[in-house]
């Protein structure tokens, strides 16, 4: 009933009463259909007027969205669909709190950039437990929660304490809101003392709704998996085992998802890139497949991983260990001198790595010539591949590849996770070479079921928006560069022009970070649209399936369509109704990851700058607001240096992004190098303030 109710409204064009449209239903229960309007209302398809009446949501004048809000008790609407986030003054909270999905309707808009709104109704709260530390006053607890943004006391009695003490950091669940500022809560898990070592992190964890151990009969079933490839396993396979293929990794790796092989004969390369055949041991709907889902993706953080397999699996028989025997599925291709794609094969197979490379020895052969004891073999091998390797590089670029190619930061921890340095990550030809390789295997298979019209997960990075793009130009404009480009034809080809121009500049790394803000987010998606990041008509992700979701179900559907041969109804009809959610839930797991992982990290870059206080740093400004700048070292440690730590009054020119003072004239721009003194930093809060001592 509820599609033909949306038909009858969508044909209408206009709101209309519930008998109006049990008539055009031509029904006599009232009563279901107003059940299924006030399902219809709470999903948000259908709006319910003050007039009695009913129309499309979308057809009204209201919108939905994410509430993101502070202490203050302000916030912004990031509504679906749109690059305008609506201002929600205080008064307008209507008890919503940061995460919040919302719906909202707008009460004026003065201008572009500054559009209000009230919150009508709390559709969905953001989540349901919080984490924060315990501190208890006459036997009852009070949690104050890690998010900042949630302006929230949570009351805790003793009986619902778990029996936590002072200082400990939990887990919360809200029981019942008291008010818009309160809520009764229990401790639903005590993750440590907030001094323990490690604490800090796992608190990130648990805030993402990260799972930091498997549950136990995820753990049973894995006691019931083989540990080592028996005859049985070899069934159906194809044998590579006396083939020369290695890994080539980080230094510290131990989930090893990807191995690679190469030959020539005359002008021909054949390329395998050898994936470890997680499905084979992940049933689909077991409850180690249940929770890999769930999770989404691993974890990398500074002191640990948190896998999103067992380590049994991800550490041991599913990871491509050196000199014992792993299952795979292969996928072997074969490319002229011009990069041009003959002839492949994607077959199950039976493969023994040779050696665990790192690319530390790998970079020293192929950028100085130096051969690693125990690689000696193996030279002319890497050579062949970094030669493939730059033919398949120049192709991409030739069709709009994007290299932004932005730094990392690395930060060393000793044995209590407290940081001692931070580094840039180092990026040399061997993990070039390796992102080449796993690039063109993602593509053909993407490619090969995408030819078949079959359910499948695509890896897609939609079109920038052309306004984003234009604001980019102007504002580099405004910094003095005569930078011109077209934008209507080929935009990728255009991005990649204006990434070039960038590069070179003294601002180029911050130009480079503002130019990656522009782009869309790649995410997984049942419906192919290309990959623009990579100038990719057709992609996926088939080549981690060890650390995440989405190439362990490519595997799954590469075994069920190509070697069970199994294309029948139900098949097709089970992975086109299931896909849409997978990939929904591992682009949200995805994103959840990446904010768990980049959080930890400024609060570890704060705790490390803890102990730098005083102490005087080269960097640019990275930014710059109405409130201050932003100084990037080169170590890639970002802090803020407030205005009201700068010798002078200072006006903000939005439109150039400096910082002008009054008194002395002197300008502050992005780009710019200056020499800073550290005066503050604080782990709790991940803040670090910088003061300018001189421009250089």
């Amino acid at each position: 009933m509820k599609e033909e109710i949306l038909t009858i409204l969508k044909t209408a064009g206009k709101s209309l009463t519930a008998i109006e449209i049990e008539e055009k239903l031509g029904t006599n229960d009232l009563e279901t259909l107003l059940k299924e309007l006030r399902e219809l209302e709470i999903e948000t398809l259908v709006y319910h007027t003050n007039k009695d009446k009913y129309m499309l949501f979308e057809d009204s004048h209201l919108l939905k969205g994410i509430l993101h809000s502070n202490k203050k008790g302000f916030g912004f609407v990031d509504v679906d669909n749109s690059d305008v986030d609506i201002y929600i003054p205080k008064e307008n909270i209507n008890g919503a709190i940061h995460g919040d999905l919302v719906v909202v309707e707008l009460v004026n808009k003065k201008s572009i950039d500054r559009v209000e709104g009230r919150i009508v109704k709390v559709l969905k709260h953001e989540s349901n437990t919080y984490v924060g530390e315990i501190n208890f006053k006459n036997g009852v607890g009070v949690v104050e929660l890690d998010e900042d943004k949630v302006n929230l006391k949570v009351i805790v009695s003793k009986e619902n304490s778990l029996n936590a003490v002072d200082g400990h950091k939990v887990v919360v669940e809200i029981l019942k809101r008291i008010s818009n500022k309160e809520a009764e809560g229990k401790v639903v898990k005590i993750i440590g003392h907030k001094n323990d070592p490690g604490v800090d992190i796992l608190s990130i964890v648990y805030k993402y709704d990260i799972n930091a151990s498997f549950p136990e009969e995820v753990e049973e079933e894995v006691k019931n998996i083989p540990m080592e490839v028996r005859e049985e396993d070899l069934k159906g396979r194809r044998d590579l085992r006396d083939e020369v293929i290695f890994t080539i990794d980080g230094d510290d790796t131990k989930d090893i998802d990807d191995a690679i092989s190469i030959k020539k004969e005359g002008d021909t390369y054949t390329l395998g890139v050898h994936i470890a055949d997680v499905s084979y041991y992940v049933k689909e709907g077991s409850p180690l497949d249940k929770e890999a889902m769930d999770r989404g993706t691993s974890v990398y953080l500074v002191d640990r991983v948190i896998p999103m397999l067992p380590h049994e699996l991800s550490n041991g028989i599913c990871s491509l260990n050196p000199n014992v025997d792993r299952l795979a599925i292969s996928c072997v291709m074969k490319y002229d001198k011009e990069g041009k794609l003959l002839d492949y094969d994607i077959f199950p197979s039976v493969i023994r790595s040779r050696i665990q490379m790192t690319y530390k020895k790998v970079n020293s052969i192929l950028e100085n010539n130096t051969v690693p004891e125990g690689y000696e073999s193996y030279v002319d091998d890497l050579k062949l591949m970094e030669e493939l390797a730059l033919i398949l590089r120049k192709m991409k670029v030739s069709r709009g590849y994007l290299d932004f190619d932005v730094d990392e930061a690395k930060i060393l921890v000793d044995e209590n996770c407290v940081p001692y340095k931070i580094t840039k990550r180092e990026r040399g030809k061997g993990e070039n070479l390796i992102e080449d390789f796993m690039i063109a295997a993602n593509e053909c298979v993407a490619t090969h079921i995408y030819n078949m019209d079959l359910p499948f997960i695509y890896r897609i990075h939609e079109t920038p928006k052309e306004e984003k793009i234009r604001d980019f130009l102007s504002f580099v404009s405004n910094l003095g560069y005569n930078v011109t480009g077209d934008l209507k034809g080929n935009k990728s080809k255009a991005v990649q022009k204006l990434l070039k121009f960038v590069h070179d500049k003294k601002e180029g790394p911050i130009l480079t970070s503002l130019l990656l803000r522009c782009m869309q987010k790649a995410v997984y998606s049942p419906t192919n649209v290309g990959h623009f990041g990579l100038g990719s008509s057709c992609y996926t992700h088939f080549t981690s399936p060890i650390r995440r979701y989405p190439d362990t179900t490519v595997h799954r559907l590469l075994r069920t369509y190509l070697f069970n041969h199994d294309l029948s109804s139900h098949t097709i009809n089970h992975y086109q109704e299931k896909l849409i959610f997978v990939a929904d839930h591992s682009s949200a797991k995805e994103r959840a990851s990446v904010d768990c992982e980049r959080e930890v990290e400024d609060m570890k870059m704060a705790e490390y700058m803890e102990s730098h206080i005083g102490e005087e740093y080269e960097g640019m400004i990275s930014s710059v607001m109405s409130f201050g700048m932003f100084v990037e070292l080169d170590n890639l440690v970002e802090g803020l240096v407030p205005v009201r730590l700068m010798d002078d009054y200072f006006v903000f020119d939005e439109m150039r992004m400096t910082l002008v003072g009054e008194k002395s004239k002197v300008k502050y721009t992005i780009g710019e190098r200056v020499l800073i003194k550290v005066v503050d930093a604080n782990k709790e809060a991940k803040t670090i303030d910088f003061k300018i001592i001189k421009k250089l």
